[in-house]
């Protein structure tokens, strides 16, 4: 569930997604963790350009000791709105946080879209953002992310705020 506030408005209700993963099981020892997430979204109209979108985003990261990185090369489609005709365009997302202790990790992530597969926008009509992020695991089935940062260029929102409350499943196991 996404939300937006606005001086004078308040906060309002910008849209819904849902994002199932997958992910390869650790028993398979592979060297990189490796897993795929699928979202469907609306958002309304006056928050987004696109109403209507779907995201598939491979997931490849590594836990070295206390050091986290992720890169999650996603490609992105809109279905109804302004950007349907750039077709399938690409969001490159990278992660670097550090384990402070077992519950609390501090890091950076890095949040791009740089136009479609066929050819990149220019650099100012890209949307780049820096944001230093927490995150608090809660429990083996809940996780929580916080980040606030800055867009870089012109096409990206000048200050940018998320929060993730996860839930893991381990469907067929105890």
């Amino acid at each position: 569930m996404f939300t937006s506030y606005r001086a004078g408005e308040g906060y309002q209700w910008v849209g819904d997604h849902i994002r199932p993963r997958v992910r390869v099981p650790e028993e398979w020892h592979w060297p990189v963790g490796v897993s795929l997430s699928m979202e469907v979204g609306y958002q309304r109209r006056s928050y987004s350009t696109d109403t209507w979108t779907w995201e598939i985003r491979p997931i490849i990261d590594k836990q070295i000791k206390r050091w986290y990185l992720s890169f999650n090369p996603t490609l992105d489609r809109s279905f109804h709105g302004f950007e349907v005709n750039k077709g399938v365009t690409f969001s490159p997302n990278v992660k670097v946080s550090y384990d402070v202790t077992k519950k609390v990790t501090v890091g950076f992530e890095y949040y791009g879209a740089v136009g479609s597969i066929t050819g990149f926008d220019p650099l100012r009509d890209q949307q780049q953002a820096i944001m230093p992020a927490l995150d608090l695991n809660l429990s083996p089935n809940w996780e929580f992310n916080l980040a606030a940062g800055v867009g870089v260029t012109g096409g990206t929102d000048h200050l940018l705020v998320k929060m993730i409350l996860g839930r893991r499943f381990n469907f067929g196991r105890k």
